[in-house]
Order: C-alpha cells, then sequence, then structure tokens
C-alpha cells in the first residue's frame, strides 16, 4: 500500500501567517508522496469514507490526537550537545570559555563526532523537529559526518560549518588564508549530494568571530550562490558592549555592510536590538530566532518577541543547544509563554503571547524565518508533507488525560504538559520516521574532555 495517496483523518490544527490558526475537529490531509494534494472538513459525518476517498491508504486519529505541522528550530548547536544542562551558573561569555569551546575542539575525532550527531538529530526528530538549523563544529570533517547524520535519518536541514579566525584557543582556530577555502569546499560538498531535504548555510558564528572584510568575503559567497546566512546578534550586554568598541556601529550595521543581512539570514536572540536595528532588519526582510531557554539559563535577558512582530519582523523559534538545556521546540514554546508572561509584569498595557501564537512561531514562523514557507511550515495545497501526530493519552507521559478534548485543548495540553513522548507520528517530505521504535542505544562510550 505504500504507493497509494494517504489521508490522515481526525482532528487537525494548523497553522497560519500573522499568527493564526485553522482548526479541523473532523478534517482531513491527503498526501501523495511528499506533497499534500488536499485538505478540508469532513462536512458530512455520515459520509462514507470509501466514497470519498477511494483506494487510498487511510490513518485514522485516535479521539485524543492532532495532526499539527512539523516543528521548526531555528537555531541549535549540534556539537554542543553533549554540554545540556551544564554551565548555567555562568553568563554567555563566561560560559562558552569555560564549556562550549573546550568541547568542540574534540570534533577532530570522528568516532565521537558520529556518535554525538547521531544522537542529536535522533533526539531532536523525536521531539518533533522535522527541520532544523544547524550550527556545526569548525572542521571540515565533522561537518560532513554531521551532514551524514541528517541524510540518514531523513530529517530537513540546513548546515553551517561555523566560520571563526578568531578564539580564545589557538588550536580552534581558522587561519586568514584558509577559512573562505574550508567554507567553499563544505558548501560544494553538501550540494554535490543532490539532496533537496539538505542545503548549506553560511555560519560566522558572530561579529567577534572574524573582522570585517571576512565577512564581507563570506557575505559574497552567500550572495553569489544564493545561500542562507545564520549568526548571532545582541544576546547579552557585554557582548554588544564589545561589539560596538570593535566596530563603532550599530550591531545590525556590522552585518549589513558585510553584505550578511538578506532575506535567507537568520540571527539569533536579538534581546537587545535597538529602534535602528529594527528599522534595518526589517527592511531586509531577516529572521530572528528566539531562543527562550537559552536567554534564561544564562542569564541574557527577554527578548520581547511582540516588539519584533510589531516591525513586521519575521520570528521563529530555536532551542539553542546547549544554551538550552533541550532540542526540543514544544519546550521552547512554553518557555516563550513564561517569557512573554514576565514581560507583562513589567510592562504597562502589555498582552503576553499566547499558546496558539506560539504554535505558530514553532511551525510558519519558523519556515518564514529560514525562507523556506513555500515548501513547509503549515499544511496547504503544493506544500510538502511534514507533520507530527500528538497523543495526550499514552503512557508514562507526564499528564493523564481521562476527558474528551477539543483539538486546541490538545493542543494546549501538550505545549504546556508534554514531551517527546506525546508525539507518536512523524513525518518528513511524506515518509513516516521510525526514530523511538527502531533506533536503540547501541553503545556505553564515554569521553573525556580536556
Amino acid at each position: 500500500m505504500t504507493g497509494l495517496d494517504k489521508v490522515f483523518i481526525g482532528k487537525i490544527v494548523n497553522s497560519l501567517s500573522g499568527l493564526k490558526v485553522e482548526v479541523f475537529e473532523r478534517g482531513y490531509v491527503t498526501v501523495r508522496g511528499r506533497q499534500i494534494i488536499d485538505i478540508g472538513n469532513l462536512a458530512d459525518k455520515c459520509e462514507c469514507l470509501d466514497k470519498k476517498f477511494g483506494n487510498v491508504e487511510r490513518i485514522q486519529l485516535k479521539n485524543s490526537q492532532i495532526l499539527i505541522p512539523g516543528f521548526v528550530d531555528t537555531h541549535i548547536h549540534a556539537p554542543q550537545y553533549p554540554n545540556c544542562g551544564l554551565g548555567y551558573d555562568k553568563t554567555l561569555l563566561d560560559w562558552l570559555d569555560a564549556y562550549t569551546y573546550k568541547l568542540e575542539r574534540v570534533y577532530r575525532d570522528s568516532k565521537f563526532s558520529k556518535d554525538v550527531f547521531d544522537k542529536v538529530v535522533k533526539k531532536c526528530l523525536d521531539h518533533g523537529t522535522t527541520t532544523a538549523c544547524y550550527y556545526g563544529p569548525l572542521f571540515n570533517s565533522a561537518n560532513v559526518i554531521l551532514t551524514d547524520s541528517v541524510e540518514k535519518y531523513g530529517q530537513r536541514a540546513l548546515i553551517g560549518k561555523v566560520t571563526m579566525t578568531q578564539s580564545p584557543y589557538p588550536d580552534y582556530v581558522e587561519g586568514e588564508e584558509e577559512f573562505m577555502k574550508n567554507i567553499t569546499e563544505f558548501v560544494r560538498h553538501v550540494l554535490s549530494r543532490q539532496n533537496d531535504l539538505i542545503q548549506p548555510i553560511i555560519t560566522p558564528r558572530f561579529a567577534l568571530s572574524l573582522n570585517s572584510s571576512q565577512m564581507r568575503q563570506l557575505g559574497d559567497l552567500a550572495e553569489s550562490q544564493n545561500l542562507h546566512i545564520q549568526t548571532h546578534i545582541a544576546e547579552n550586554k557585554d557582548e554588544i558592549r564589545m561589539v560596538q568598541e570593535t566596530y563603532n556601529k550599530p550591531y545590525a550595521r556590522v552585518y549589513d555592510d558585510a553584505k550578511l543581512l538578506t532575506n535567507k539570514t537568520v540571527l539569533a536572540h536579538g534581546i537587545y536590538l535597538t529602534d535602528e536595528d529594527l528599522d534595518l532588519i526589517a527592511e531586509r526582510n531577516t529572521g530572528i530566532s528566539h531562543c527562550p531557554d537559552s536567554n534564561t539559563c544564562l542569564k541574557s535577558g527577554l527578548c520581547d518577541v511582540k516588539r519584533l512582530l510589531e516591525r513586521g519582523i519575521k520570528v521563529g523559534l530555536g532551542s539553542d543547544v546547549s544554551g538550552g538545556p533541550v532540542p526540543s521546540i514544544r519546550q521552547a514554546m512554553k518557555s516563550a509563554l513564561d517569557t512573554s508572561v514576565h514581560l507583562s509584569f513589567i510592562k504597562d498595557n502589555y498582552e503576553p503571547l499566547t499558546y496558539d501564537q506560539v504554535f505558530c512561531l514553532a511551525t510558519i514562523g519558523g519556515a518564514e524565518v529560514l525562507h523556506m514557507q513555500e515548501k513547509i511550515g503549515n499544511f496547504a495545497v503544493n506544500k510538502e508533507f511534514d507533520a507530527l501526530i500528538v497523543d495526550v493519552d499514552v503512557e508514562s507521559c507526564q499528564v493523564d488525560d481521562v476527558l474528551d478534548r477539543t483539538p486546541l485543548e490538545i493542543l494546549q495540553k501538550f505545549v504546556y504538559c508534554g514531551d517527546d513522548r506525546n508525539v507518536v507520528g512523524i513525518y518528513v517530505a511524506g515518509r513516516k520516521k521510525e526514530i523511538k521504535n527502531v533506533i536503540h542505544r547501541q553503545t556505553t562510550d564515554r569521553y573525556i574532555v580536556i
């Protein structure tokens, strides 16, 4: 039956641009291969399904389940995954020195790289991340292994070999003569795979990791090949002060002068953006990845997402592992709600975000930030079918649910009370992933980071 069209029947919650949701109490989505060919309501409850859908494979959802678009993680550091939950007694720059750079140097070891990257890709999928925007390590060989892992498990991803000519460690930095050679080779490698689920993304670590000329070379490369770009901005007050001392210009202008602000650029954090920064980012149609867990764990600050949205800026959510402790966009949704509520305590006439709005940020919002909204992000005819089946009545979940629920009530309970155990079906480009049931831990290897 694998060659047949598939029709998913049951409760559906769809996200729309503008922080709107579309709800089908008894709906259907029909999929042909990887593409959505129909979506709608079963208007007549007595209608014969055989008559309506004919010879198709039917997936009937339980009453405790909803079908939703797959989650988009717009900012995650794959090599930092082993450090989840560590170092949150520090602030950003001290945390980078004490934990992050030390760990990332280890990715010269191909066995270590494979072990970590297999784990992080599987874990992201388990949590419902059908599309991830990955920061990779410095070394091309390790980034090839990350690409292998993404391809093996069938995730949709942007993969960025981090570019850094300045760092606290002389053995974790690229020379001025080699950094462009390295990134050009990696971009060529990813494109040579001809896998349309995987794309390279130009990844200057942040404005203090390169000089203006080097960032401009990356901007030229991205422009010449129409590539995505990702970096960090305005995450931490000490970082902002150092950028100002180094460049003597607004933070967003530093990137724009290097041709790094485009409609395919993802800027992580953006907590302390000035009005001038926001105007420029909006003009360039650049997106912001809101990473509320990381902003709290590293004590960076509270990002006012509504301020960004009101300026017409695209916003998605990021787990920012390992600044954030879990590679879970459901967790990021909950933390985005917490952040918004906390802001309402200190700002006058401030209406915090709602659960359905952060659901939109996690799906279509993330797709817009990654400039993939024509292909993914929600259920629409001709888009690819990236989807999750969420069930609030599963064994050993955090909260038992014993009542019949509307689609939005199921979504709300999942956002506030759920975890990866509630994600019981995962589809990328129409193909079901069997990560949880098929993949088991095969090794107990342990590693020492010196």
